[in-house]
């Protein structure tokens, strides 16, 4: 029984997705390859494609590729709110599309495992192919292969990304156009949306990257105890060490900024947003387990943990999407496509560093259901996240030009700082502990400090602590930031103490014997707080130096060991930096 689609409704459409659209009807190709950020609505877009397509009969069928089973799901519900029918069920053993289907939504996998019947299923009638988040395709995967081998002679072909660009310089993705532009290889979008674009259509909301410093204590497999800031770490490999450190659930970096998600996510829903949820993205699952430990033992509440492994997965998911529950600890299963718009807090938890993961990542916090919202992402403060994070706004179309052989594309896989070669291995270490502090915020790409609040503190709660974009500016923000890290410490503190009672120490290292002194502390831990709060008084006033002579914070540290010699501050003792202290606060 034949019956006609609906589509979508031109008044829904946003004003990119109509100029988007009347784009791809004058074009009339086979090929079309849209760009868009994530968040802006390419779903939307492309099923309003879809119906235009079908009610004018130059398609028959609909077939959507997917790169997760989730996304099955959620391409059909999105479907079937505008009248296409698209089964999210069928199976590679399946033949034929069920009758009364305008078509299906399948994965990457499921096409890689048996192209040819897709082929034959595409084939059967003229057929539209929307290859979506299509990067997952790139031509060095078995992916790739057989995307091109199952859809080459389809009708239409709708390409969707919003990170257009591959981890591994030399993949190539089928069905896009490429051309050389200097040392670079840039993809050919039929139309792009980006993020700039995007903010300023209030499409997106605006994000507040937070940074999070710290110092991290390591034990070499020389049986030496070496301590790095993430901010100063030097080479590469002590910058991994201290990275990894950091990350450690035992530690105290990862409570200190749990609780600052924590407290954002209650001023969203004490201001407006009611629903506000908050993501924490680990590296693994084992580390994900622990931080949902930490996330219960800081809030009282149990997260929503999502592995990838659990076949309840994607019910987790939705689940998610439609609660009330406030925060979601998970690896990757949902750093990309995924649909929730009330998550307005990012974790940066994990090890990955990739610019294509990171923009994915980011993107699921970024949605906008109304003008005045805002994200915020907590992450550590090193080096090659501070620059994606500060890259942001660039509108990424292209992939580097293939390297030279010998490159050593494990170091890729890996997804952490490559080793300097005279350093030791990163795994070859013993993590101690660590401690965070609030570092800066990027705003426009640049790095804020938190400098003294012009005019006396703001008030009303310091605008309900950042409630509304461009209420504070990026300095207010910064100084709010770190005015409240006191706070979070003294909470991060008591939550320990709490749970030193059930066995472990201050830092929930299993068997530890631990002496508390007359504070609750023991002697050690007392020595490296008392050492951590002068350290991050350091910091404070390099920045303060830094903003008011205009110079890099590496050369005002630099300046300061000339004039208060010692070990970098990261590993000096408390007198030292006391002396570095008291010198900084002349200088001002």
């Amino acid at each position: 029984m034949a019956f006609v689609p609906i589509g979508v409704d031109p008044s829904r459409l946003r004003a990119w997705q109509q100029e988007a659209l009347a784009s791809y009807e004058a074009a009339g190709t086979r090929d079309f390859l849209v760009t868009a950020t994530p968040g802006a609505g390419k779903t939307t877009f492309a099923l309003a494609v879809a119906g235009r397509l079908l009610i004018s009969r130059v398609v028959d069928r609909i077939i959507v590729v997917a790169p997760t089973d989730h996304l099955r799901t959620q391409w059909a519900d999105a479907a079937a709110a505008v009248g296409l029918t698209l089964d999210p069920t069928m199976t590679n053993a399946q033949g034929p599309v069920p009758d009364g289907a305008h078509g299906y939504v399948t994965t990457y996998a499921q096409v890689a495992g048996r192209p040819i019947i897709h082929a034959a299923r595409s084939g059967r009638k003229r057929s539209l192919v929307i290859l979506d988040e299509i990067h997952h395709a790139g031509d060095g995967l078995s992916w790739g292969e057989a995307i091109a081998e199952a859809f080459a002679d389809v009708h239409r072909r709708l390409s969707l990304t919003g990170t257009p660009f591959r981890t591994r310089a030399d993949e190539r993705i089928p069905f896009v156009g490429y051309e050389m532009d200097g040392d670079l290889l840039r993809s050919i979008a039929n139309y792009t949306y980006g993020y700039r674009q995007a903010l300023a259509d209030t499409v997106v909301r605006p994000v507040v990257f937070a940074a999070y410093t710290g110092v991290s204590r390591w034990r070499n497999n020389a049986g030496e105890v070496v301590a790095a800031s993430l901010t100063d770490a030097g080479t590469k490999s002590v910058e991994a060490a201290a990275w990894k450190t950091a990350l450690d659930p035992s530690g105290g970096w990862v409570p200190h900024v749990i609780a600052a998600m924590d407290e954002r996510i209650t001023h969203l829903r004490a201001t407006g947003m009611p629903d506000a949820a908050g993501l924490v993205l680990a590296s693994d699952q084992d580390d994900a387990r622990a931080y949902a430990g930490v996330v219960k033992r800081l809030t009282g509440e149990q997260p929503m943990l999502i592995l990838s492994d659990d076949p309840k997965a994607s019910k987790k998911i939705e689940e998610f999407r439609t609660s009330t529950r406030r925060i979601a600890v998970c690896v990757r299963m949902i750093s990309e496509g995924v649909d929730v718009p009330r998550a307005a807090c990012l974790a940066w938890m994990t090890s990955y560093r990739t610019p294509l993961f990171f923009a994915q990542a980011v993107g699921r916090v970024v949605r906008a259901r109304g003008i005045n919202e805002s994200a915020t992402v907590f992450l550590p403060a090193v080096r090659p996240l501070l620059t994606l994070a500060a890259e942001m706004e660039i509108d990424r179309n292209y992939v580097m030009a293939p390297p030279p052989k010998g490159t050593d594309d494990d170091e890729m896989a890996l997804d952490m700082p490559a080793p300097e070669p005279a350093e030791r291995e990163v795994s070859e270490f013993e993590m101690l502990d660590s401690q965070a502090e609030f570092a800066h915020v990027l705003h426009s790409g640049r790095a804020v400090t938190a400098a003294p609040l012009v005019g006396g503190p703001v008030s009303e709660d310091d605008e309900a602590y950042l409630g509304l974009p461009g209420l504070l500016t990026a300095e207010q923000t910064a100084a709010v930031l770190a005015r409240r890290d006191s706070d979070l410490r003294r909470r991060v503190d008591t939550a320990a103490r709490n749970h030193q009672l059930g066995g472990p120490d201050l830092f929930g290292i299993e068997g530890a014997v631990v002496v508390p002194n007359a504070d609750g502390l023991s002697d050690g831990h007392a020595g490296w707080r008392a050492a951590a709060e002068l350290r991050r008084e350091v910091n404070q006033l390099v920045g303060r130096v830094a903003a008011r002579t205009g110079s890099p914070h590496a050369q005002v540290h630099s300046q300061i060991r000339r004039a208060v010699p010692g070990p970098p501050s990261a590993a000096a003792a408390a007198e030292v930096l006391e002396r570095r202290r008291d010198h900084l606060l002349g200088m001002l």
